[in-house]
């Protein structure tokens, strides 16, 4: 299996703060020798001498990572405790009062009182609040993320700004991934690879299986800008677009734990990623001549340590699906070296694994994906014992539809990114088998948010994203009826201008009050 000729030139630009990557520059392409420049040395001595991190760990951005995590995940693992103690206050003459200063003080908002007003008359219900507050947890959430750039990744931080330089040395004017839409790959962008969520084009879905001709229609676009405004760079400068695919497999229960689309098959889904890749090179291909071609890159990624491994392309357009560099045997023969010899070590063995020649450029690349999963490695030794507790799903809530730009947390959201409930059935069908066993089998309803982002300089492109809102949460409740008339599945419906830095838009939910029609 064949893969295209990378750019033929790189060197590497400045480092960004909080000295996220090695600051690399190429002392000769032709021998293919990356050396790190004085000052990391100096940087990484300063970052590792606290800890008996990796020496190519950046303790500070993961003590950063963790603090966010915490926060995040703790407002949805919180709400369960608070519901049983507003459970508890049901028989209370000051019920209402109560549970709003309770859910106030605890979770940062407040509770539906047309439900919780119902409570006399009968049990309030609990169910109900989960989803409420599942929803707003989620609001929440959203609203820092755009407000604050918590995780520092929007285009005006600093890091996105050098990591979109060092791609373009690389010779890519545009990454574009798409991981698994399990939920434990939901982090794989800012944490797993750490690169800054602005500087990616990503979209998950079930087992990797991106849309072809969606996407085809997506290089279209983005090479069209190239050529009509130069956006991102000017069609003149000779860089490729990158595509990649991020398949993922478990170390610690291979045979029930692995991507659920692919049977917990490891091997068939690696080969199902590479050939949509490859099919998607074609296409572009037979449409637009070879010379419109794009790059590759397959990734694998342990849903149990982070752990990645990466499939290096030859320079002669192969790839070996039996052979990868490991980051976890990585870390393993470099932890006790310096951070030069570290890279250095890296780089050999990208080059070991190798079906043929390398390139330079995707060296300089998969470089630093290695090094950067290196961080996450022992963010998962020190936070984690080494390997995740949920080993399997742990989501708290579905997503659906199309956005979600602010989730970058593992095990927070199942995917399933769709344009009609038909269409993306297969991926919505497993969310709620995933969900029937995480909540329903505890007496809790499935919550599923709706995502339709839009482009605000387009006319009328708000009302259409609202219509796709309404029309998706139409179809969900017509597939899964019996969910939604027992009370187990619930909808947040919300849109967001793609165009703007403002989080989402709360444009409906099914814990809305019913309106009394008048006679």
């Amino acid at each position: 299996m064949a893969y295209r000729n990378l750019a033929k030139k790189s060197r590497r630009g400045p480092t960004a703060p909080m000295k996220r990557f090695v600051d690399l520059e190429t002392k000769n392409l032709n021998s293919e020798v990356i050396k790190t420049t004085n000052s990391f040395s100096d940087e990484i001595k300063t970052i590792s001498s606290f800890s008996t991190d990796h020496p190519l760990t950046n303790s500070q951005e993961n003590q950063k990572l963790n603090q966010y995590e915490n926060k995040v995940k703790g407002r949805f693992d919180n709400i369960v405790p608070l519901l049983k103690r507003v459970s508890s206050l049901q028989n209370d003459l000051n019920f209402v009062e109560r549970a709003q200063n309770l859910c106030r003080s605890e979770l940062g908002y407040e509770l539906p009182l047309h439900i919780l007003e119902k409570a006399w008359v009968g049990s309030v219900d609990i169910s109900a609040l989960f989803a409420w507050c599942v929803f707003q947890s989620h609001q929440l959430t959203s609203n820092e993320f755009f407000n604050s750039d918590p995780i520092e990744g929007s285009e005006n931080s600093q890091y996105a700004k050098s990591f979109q330089s060092f791609l373009y040395q690389c010779g890519f004017h545009l990454l574009d991934i798409t991981p698994c839409a399990d939920g434990r790959l939901a982090h794989a962008i800012s944490y797993a690879l750490r690169i800054p969520f602005s500087s990616v084009r990503r979209r998950s879905h079930a087992g990797a299986l991106f849309d072809i001709e969606k996407t085809v229609n997506r290089w279209i676009k983005t090479e069209h800008s190239r050529y009509r405004e130069s956006t991102p760079n000017s069609a003149t400068e000779p860089t490729r677009y990158l595509k990649s695919v991020i398949y993922h497999f478990s170390s610690v229960d291979p045979t029930h734990q692995g991507c659920a689309a692919h049977g917990s098959n490891d091997e068939l889904a690696a080969s199902e990623g590479l050939q949509r890749l490859l099919d998607f090179r074609e296409a572009v291909e037979n449409s637009f001549c070879c010379g419109a071609s794009v790059d590759l890159l397959l990734i694998g990624i342990d849903t149990d340590t982070d752990a990645i491994r990466v499939h290096t392309p030859s320079k002669t357009n192969e790839v070996d699906l039996k052979s990868w560099v490991c980051a976890n045997q990585i870390y393993k023969e470099t932890q006790f070296l310096k951070a030069e010899e570290a890279l250095q070590k890296i780089q050999e063995n990208i080059k070991r694994v190798c079906p043929g020649e390398t390139d330079p450029n995707m060296v300089m690349f998969i470089t630093r994906l290695i090094s950067n999963n290196i961080s996450q490695i022992d963010y998962v030794k020190n936070f984690h014992s080494g390997s995740y507790q949920d080993a399997g799903h742990a989501e708290r809530f579905i997503g659906v539809g199309i956005g979600f730009k602010e989730v970058h947390l593992r095990n927070l959201t199942y995917f399933a990114h769709l344009e009609t409930v038909e269409q993306g059935a297969p991926d919505l069908d497993v969310g709620v088998k995933i969900f029937t066993g995480l909540n329903i089998s505890r007496s809790l309803p499935i919550p599923i948010v709706i995502r339709f982002d839009y482009s605000g300089s387009v006319p009328h492109a708000r009302n259409r994203a609202l219509s796709d809102c309404h029309r998706i949460n139409e179809a969900i409740k017509s597939r899964y009826r019996d969910l939604i008339d027992n009370g187990s599945l619930h909808t947040f419906l919300t849109i967001r201008d793609r165009d703007k830095k403002a989080p989402a838009e709360v444009v409906g939910s099914s814990l809305d009050p019913v309106t009394q029609e008048a006679h």
